[in-house]
């Protein structure tokens, strides 16, 4: 049964242990005139799509967000790679603070500059603390954040993070090891996180077949996220 809003929602699931997936979309390798095709190739088990990418050219992801609304009816949450991807023709927004980072840019400036656009918007808002796992390569968001991943090794550090997300106020904490990662965030990483939190986890990140998915679910994910492997039609049932 669903509640009023996408955050009571995925408390509600996780309370349940009903695990999501999510498929996320990024504009600048998106063909609106094939939306169609795309969603209809979707597995059954996607629940929500994230559409964003490290870097949109303007109006894009408007433009992509309206192609999925016209064939889908699935929930679409920005995931920002900065303020300008903002649009009010979605349902929600992860408020992402780059947490795993110390460039105050990711840390807040661009949530500032972004509460011009958000504070008289129907938005649902939803306080996310990101964190980026070393996914064997460099990924887009190290290079536009000017950031580095966090070592998969360090599990300590990588829970004390997302314990610290927790405590600030963060609705859900977000792993990831990026667009195109050789590697998906460990098993025991996301199981010692799991057992943490109290709150929702997302992992995404170099998920190629269902066997990993399955065992990230099993480690503790509450959602899962899928890019590149759907983007490109290799993703392994």
């Amino acid at each position: 049964m669903l509640t009023a809003t996408i955050y009571e929602n995925l408390s509600l699931l996780k309370d349940l242990g009903q695990k999501q997936l999510t498929v996320l979309i990024d504009p600048d390798k998106f063909d609106e005139s094939k939306a169609e095709e795309f969603l209809k190739n979707l597995s059954e088990d996607v629940t929500y799509l994230f559409v964003g990418g490290s870097t949109v050219e303007a109006t894009k992801t408007e433009r992509t967000v309206a192609a999925i609304k016209r064939n889908s009816e699935l929930p679409i949450i920005i995931f920002p790679g900065d303020y300008t991807q903002i649009t009010e023709k979605a349902d929600g927004l992860l408020f992402l603070s780059l947490l795993s980072g110390r460039n105050p840019e990711y840390l807040i400036e661009q949530q500032v500059k972004s509460v011009s656009r958000l504070k008289n918007s129907n938005l649902e808002i939803i306080p996310t603390g990101y964190i980026l796992i070393d996914g064997g390569n460099e990924s887009a968001v190290q290079r536009i954040s000017n950031t580095k991943p966090m070592p998969q090794n360090n599990i300590e550090a990588i829970v004390n993070t997302a314990l610290a997300g927790q405590f600030s106020g963060k609705q859900l904490i977000y792993l990831e090891t990026g667009s195109g990662a050789i590697n998906h965030v460990s098993l025991e990483i996301i199981s010692e996180v799991n057992k943490a939190l109290s709150i929702p986890l997302i992992v995404g990140g170099g998920i190629k077949n269902s066997t990993q998915l399955d065992a990230i679910y099993k480690a503790g994910a509450d959602m899962a996220v899928i890019g590149t492997a759907f983007e490109k039609g290799t993703f392994q049932y």
